[in-house]
């Protein structure tokens, strides 16, 4: 259960960073993420939907990490199908060939694809009930 707690708390901790840094230091990075049928259906452009990813980013952070025991379920379904909405973006660094966060070879932007799953079953084990 401790070690339970713990992944919750650094996954909540790390998804806050993330987003901070979708706000700033790392805005052009995570623009090279974002799939241009994204940009074509969304209401924004690519630095919008960049800013209002990381708000969501520190927003399931920060739940992941407070929310109550009775929630924290709900909250891990939230966090495993962001993760999944925005794979396409994974995706698209690959295809595409763009480089960000160090990702600079097909072969790495291609690695990182089997992250994705990891931090769905993070989120959902993580946030699970103790009685499971």
């Amino acid at each position: 259960m401790a070690l339970r707690g713990a992944a919750r708390l650094v996954l909540g901790g790390a998804l806050v960073f993330a987003g901070v840094s979708h706000l700033t230091f790392a805005r052009r990075d995570f623009r090279a993420q974002v799939p241009e049928t994204v940009v074509e259906l969304a209401p924004l452009d690519e630095d919008g939907i960049v800013l209002a990813s990381g708000v969501v980013e520190i927003a399931l952070g920060t739940a992941i990490a407070l929310a109550p025991a009775g929630i924290r379920p709900h909250v891990g379904k939230v966090a495993a199908a962001f993760f999944g909405a925005v794979f396409p973006g994974n995706i698209a660094q690959w295809l595409h060939h763009r480089d960000a966060f160090g990702l600079d070879t097909d072969e790495r932007r291609f690695g990182r694809l089997f992250f994705q799953p990891v931090l769905i079953a993070w989120a959902l084990w993580s946030t699970r009930s103790p009685s499971r």
